[in-house]
């Protein structure tokens, strides 16, 4: 299989600051109540104007600015996004436009692991096409989150993280793991705009276009099939959870995240995470946190870097690379 090295990486937050204290005065609660529940004291959200596709397209660019490319050098685009720029056509195809991307583009859902089953479905492109690859997650579920939903409201930002792939001639994948559980689907989940219920005037008047959440189920489901695909991960690389370097998961909450840790021996200094200043920003949170931790000098060649996530349906999955090289 043909090798890739990540040589560029970006990441796009909107400027609008939500802090927790502002949340919890609007739903009558304590700031450490909130705090202490998901680890979360502000998030951004989108101005009028910025949607998905303008974050991901400033992600994008940075990257590409990064790794010295142009949209014209770029061989496939891959958005991983569960909050498209609208129903069709692919918010990648408004991505392609604006960077000026010479090759192919689609999009993936795969909800809040989307940028891991992005990251394996690159990996495999790369493998039979090698030429590089932009890969986006971008989200805004502010947008999708009823005003009126505490539970939703204090979890969810808006961001875009990017990270350009290029053939190399090492395989720095040593394993990874994709998972789904379709009977989960009720644990998260948009009702209306679909073809199961088309929006209506009486699916507005519902409330039925915002996101609705079990946060019992979610968080039972996250840390089980989170700490599973670490688990068949780390068998399949026979490499000891004390011996990874960093683990970037997606930054849901941060009792989620202590919890995966606990149940598979991941070092707790080996976190990387940024949930406390951008919350939950879906498909955007794993690449940010990359990015946000390359810029620092946090990662060195060689070392082992663990991405795990997952997100509503349920999916799951991660991810063991070996660094290549490229720093900041």
């Amino acid at each position: 299989m043909t090798g890739f090295d990540i040589t560029g990486w970006g990441m796009s937050v909107p400027e609008r600051i939500v802090t927790s204290a502002e949340l919890a005065e609007r739903f009558g609660v304590d700031e450490h109540w909130v705090v202490s529940r998901c680890g979360i004291r502000e998030r951004r959200a989108v101005n009028p104007g910025q949607t998905t596709a303008s974050l991901a397209v400033e992600a994008g660019r940075r990257a590409l600015d990064k790794a010295g490319l142009t949209g014209a050098d770029i061989a496939h685009l891959i958005v991983a996004t569960a909050t498209p720029e609208q129903p069709s056509p692919a918010t990648s195809a408004f991505v392609h436009h604006e960077l000026g991307i010479s090759g192919s583009a689609h999009d993936v859902n795969s909800e809040c692991a989307g940028f891991v089953y992005g990251l394996v479905s690159a990996m495999a492109l790369i493998a039979i096409d090698p030429r590089p690859i932009l890969l986006i997650g971008s989200d805004t579920h502010t947008l999708t989150a009823n005003p009126a939903d505490r539970d939703l409201s204090i979890l969810v930002g808006d961001g875009a993280g990017a990270v350009v792939l290029q053939p190399g001639a090492e395989n720095r994948v040593k394993a990874w793991n994709l998972g789904a559980d379709g009977a989960c689907t009720g644990s998260l989940k948009v009702l209306a705009g679909g073809s199961r219920m088309p929006t209506t005037q009486e699916t507005l008047d519902a409330g039925l276009h915002y996101a609705q959440i079990n946060g019992n189920e979610i968080y039972l489901n996250a840390v089980r099939y989170t700490v599973r695909t670490v688990r068949e991960t780390l068998e399949s690389a026979k490499v000891d959870a004390a011996d990874i370097d960093h683990v970037v998961p997606h930054q849901a909450n941060i009792r989620i995240i202590n919890s995966i840790l606990s149940h598979t021996g991941l070092r707790p200094e080996a976190l990387i995470t940024n949930l406390q200043k951008y919350g939950n920003t879906a498909s955007a949170s794993i690449p940010i946190a990359l990015t946000e931790a390359l810029e620092e000098g946090r990662i060195k060649a060689g070392d082992k870097v663990l991405l795990a996530g997952f997100g509503a349906g349920m999916t799951w999955g991660s991810i063991l690379m070996e660094w290549g090289g490229v720093a900041a």
